[in-house]
């Protein structure tokens, strides 16, 4: 009998150490719940959040290893005052990263890249240098003047001159607009970027010319018109003020420069080159195809429409859209299904015949408007285009171009933002959400 109870003792000993230590073990899920970030499996079992699970896709070993590479090499590159140079058009010559004046274009690229890669300003291999290069920008922003549309005084950059007058201030306020969700913990400088965010847009929206385009183009100046536009996008999704009759403007001209239904591609701010063109049209036209496409899939499940309808603006009508509303939206989706494919044909992408920044920038506004469309074929040009930048990648881990923009910087900084596109995935699809 003594037995017997000493071994009941025991079992119920046990079980209160179990329900102390289950206990303390919800207790710790419970108070770390915050901190898991969006789209993560633990949310979507919580029930809290559809899974998106089609468009995860892990990075292949080999493409982290170029990442790596890649990551690296720019991080040496660095200038002590923080930011990262392209050089001067008229020394294209000029490689040593060292050798160059930095500029906020090239410095905001990289500083993307580093921030796509898994760095923040807290954590990560490359926080120091996000931080520095971040002072950088926000220096030169609190430096220029109302009168001046862009943030530095240097001209004739290979960026500015290829791209445009204006792409500094461009790709800083993408930055700064990717940057603004990781500060919710640090008040003071979430307030200082957005300040600063807000005059970059203020600046953007100067140089926009009538028709929607960006003033000051380069010899591919369509492209800084898109980034134009995905920066204002981008910044009104964080709050900024931005005009929406600018942006509408902005978008508008991209897409006008794709004619869906014949195939005729307007280049004349694309240095006669399809590939700059036809892939500011797919990316501009993205946000609205994929609200056609939930759209009119959410009309056909409700019965609605019929199972093989298309999306026409007829169609588009019958589920509650405006006349001019369908118009507008079943010609941005017209142009997306057209362009995408345009885009990524082989002749296509082979842009001005070999690698250039302008070639890699490109192919970036594809991946990029293909995920904010919730378009599933991404993945088969992530495939595609991981093989063809690990094929091109330095001995010494970075990129560099053979026309027009030369800069390895620049154009290392290009290539991981392609390669590290799928760690971004849940943002830009957040970014195309209507």
């Amino acid at each position: 009998m003594k037995k017997i109870l000493i071994a009941l003792l025991g079992l119920v000993a046990l079980g209160v150490l179990l329900s102390f230590s289950r206990t303390k073990e919800v207790t710790k899920r419970y108070t770390t719940y915050k901190s898991i970030p969006r789209g993560c499996v633990f949310r979507t079992i919580m029930g809290e959040e559809r899974s998106d699970s089609s468009f995860r896709y892990k990075t292949p070993v080999r493409v982290n290893t170029a990442i790596n590479q890649g990551l690296a090499w720019v991080a040496r590159a660095q200038n002590a005052n923080g930011g990262w140079g392209a050089g001067s058009h008229h020394r294209q010559d000029v490689m040593d990263p060292h050798a160059v004046q930095p500029d906020p274009a090239t410095t905001s690229m990289v500083a993307m890249a580093i921030l796509r890669s898994g760095s923040t300003l807290h954590s990560g291999p490359y926080s120091k240098q996000l931080s520095a290069a971040l002072t950088y920008l926000l220096t030169a922003i609190e430096m220029t003047t109302p009168d001046n549309l862009n943030i530095t005084h240097l001209q004739g950059t290979q960026i500015q001159t290829k791209l445009g007058a204006n792409i500094d201030v461009i790709l800083t306020a993408q930055f700064l607009c990717n940057l603004i969700p990781y500060l919710e913990d640090q008040p003071q400088l979430h307030a200082r970027v957005k300040k600063n965010l807000n005059t970059c847009v203020t600046k953007i929206q100067q140089a926009q010319d009538p028709n929607g385009s960006t003033s000051g183009s380069g010899w591919a100046g369509v492209l800084q018109s898109s980034f134009a536009s995905n920066a204002l996008e981008a910044a009104q999704a964080q709050g900024a003020a931005v005009d929406a009759e600018g942006l509408a403007r902005s978008r508008a001209f991209q897409k006008n420069n794709y004619n869906a239904k014949t195939g005729d591609v307007n280049t004349a701010l694309g240095a006669g080159i399809m590939l700059y063109s036809v892939t500011g049209s797919a990316r501009a036209s993205a946000k609205e195809a994929r609200k056609v496409e939930e759209e009119i899939s959410k009309a056909k499940q409700d019965g609605r429409l019929a199972p093989n309808a298309p999306a026409t603006a007829e169609n588009l009508s019958k589920i509650g859209f405006a006349e001019d509303e369908a118009i507008k939206y079943s010609t941005a989706y017209e142009v997306y299904q057209s362009a995408k494919v345009q885009a990524q044909k082989e002749d296509v992408m082979q842009g001005f015949g070999n690698n250039g920044g302008e070639e890699f920038l490109s192919y970036l506004q594809t991946g990029e408007g293909l995920i904010i469309s919730k378009d599933t074929t991404w993945k088969n040009w992530y495939d595609n285009i991981s093989g063809r930048m690990l094929s091109i990648q330095n001995d010494d881990g970075s990129w560099s171009g053979h026309h027009c923009i030369t800069s390895p910087v620049f154009c290392t900084a290009t290539c991981l933002l392609i390669l590290s596109i799928n760690k971004d995935v849940d943002a830009l699809m957040e970014l195309g959400k209507n």
